[in-house]
């Protein structure tokens, strides 16, 4: 493993959805949103989060109360050209980069779903697998891992999957791991042992979309705001205490002074 770039070669041979969805608009006019979720949609799926990200978005927003909520559907091919999901990683990186110095009060849910999860995996990278390719993106400032509250992996692309498409594995990094949930359907053949390939479509139907905008919404509503983090100013310091004396005006003609006791 070698510190750089994060690289994507990626991908993941996902089934195209059998109802093709569009982008999503956003929720919330407001330049800075409460919550900010950036998704990548799964192989062949139609632009914008695909149907695993649109019903997430939509179970976070039914659990976040009052808060505003964003969606940004990462831009990327999705395509079975795997490496174009560097794209992808490129495209997921710079938007929660800008997000973090923009809207420092946002809190960023980072996810995806097959091909995309593998993509929102790589993000969160902080050291660049062995064979990557060249031209990939720097890894992510380790401040900007403060604004991510949580990462939502469905069907991510398993070892074994990997070495059979021949591309390095997808590992979460260090300062994810625990704001990271990863859902696998069983017998899901993109994330588990299994082999069956209608499983990979599963993660509304088994209640997985759910269990996953729970964990979300529970670190969006326990996120510390940024100014409890921020260095709290000192206390002056008190001030010597003078012990007071009675003072006395002497008489005089042209001048006055002040003098004390005797």
């Amino acid at each position: 493993m070698r510190r750089r770039n994060i690289a994507i070669f990626v991908g993941t041979a996902t089934i195209a959805s059998l109802t093709p969805v569009g982008a999503v608009a956003t929720a919330s006019a407001q330049p800075c949103p409460d919550v900010e979720v950036v998704f990548a949609r799964g192989t062949t799926e139609e632009p914008g989060a695909g149907p695993t990200g649109d019903a997430f978005v939509a179970a976070l927003r039914s659990r976040i109360g009052t808060k505003t909520l964003d969606l940004y559907p990462v831009d990327y091919p999705a395509t079975t050209d795997f490496p174009r999901a560097l794209d992808g990683v490129r495209d997921a990186s710079a938007r929660v980069e800008s997000m973090a110095a923009n809207c420092p009060d946002t809190n960023i849910v980072l996810g995806g779903f097959s091909q995309g999860a593998a993509v929102a995996g790589y993000v969160t990278a902080d050291m660049i697998p062995d064979g990557a390719p060249e031209g990939a993106p720097n890894p992510m400032p380790d401040n900007v891992a403060k604004r991510v509250v949580a990462v939502t992996l469905f069907g991510k692309p398993n070892d074994r999957f990997m070495r059979a498409i021949n591309q390095p594995d997808v590992d979460v990094g260090p300062l994810y791991k625990d704001k990271t949930v990863e859902l696998c359907v069983d017998d899901d053949f993109v994330c588990s042992s299994g082999r069956d390939f209608n499983a990979h479509t599963q993660y509304v139907e088994t209640g997985m979309v759910d269990r996953a905008a729970t964990f979300a919404a529970g670190k969006v509503l326990t996120a510390i705001p940024p100014e409890a983090n921020a260095p709290q100013p000192s206390a002056a310091a008190p001030q010597p205490h003078l012990q007071s004396s009675p003072l006395t005006i002497a008489s005089c003609t042209t001048e006055c002074r002040v003098v004390g006791p005797e």
